[in-house]
């Protein structure tokens, strides 16, 4: 399910506290926004969780909070197979992590987009990161 990205120096994994993930902007550069939402947060205007299913966004249930696709650049993934062991997922140069950002009240947050996890790494996990390619990633630079 993706419960961390590494990109340029940063490592970031979902249960930090109010953890960010780097999101693609046009012009080339990145601006970070918070990672989903935690079960313990007070901000109960967003579904709990760092993830959106692909299915479930087709089928409407991510409208109430106008989803917008974007991507997240990101060196590699982690995930955690069945016993808990993490495996960090390199990705090529061209790949990206879809994710869409959530907005409610003036505030947003971005949640990975899952699929179904590719046959050779079913016996890591059920979901899956959707990756996609892009042209150039070459001129993507931190804005924090």
């Amino acid at each position: 399910m993706c419960g961390g990205i590494e990109y340029q120096d940063h490592k970031i994994y979902f249960p930090q506290p109010n953890a960010r993930l780097p999101v693609m902007l046009r012009h080339g550069g990145v601006t970070w926004v918070i990672w989903g939402k935690r079960k313990n947060e007070d901000s109960g205007s967003f579904p709990n969780g760092g993830w959106a299913r692909l299915n479930s966004i087709k089928a409407g249930k991510w409208n109430p909070w106008r989803p917008r696709p974007v991507l997240i650049p990101a060196n590699c993934f982690m995930e955690k197979d069945h016993d808990g062991q993490s495996h960090w997922i390199p990705l090529d140069a061209s790949m990206v992590i879809q994710a869409l950002v959530a907005e409610r009240g003036g505030e947003q947050r971005v949640y990975v987009v899952t699929e179904e996890t590719p046959p050779e790494y079913l016996w890591i996990n059920d979901r899956w990161p959707r990756l996609r390619k892009v042209s150039d990633r070459s001129g993507i630079t931190s804005n924090n």
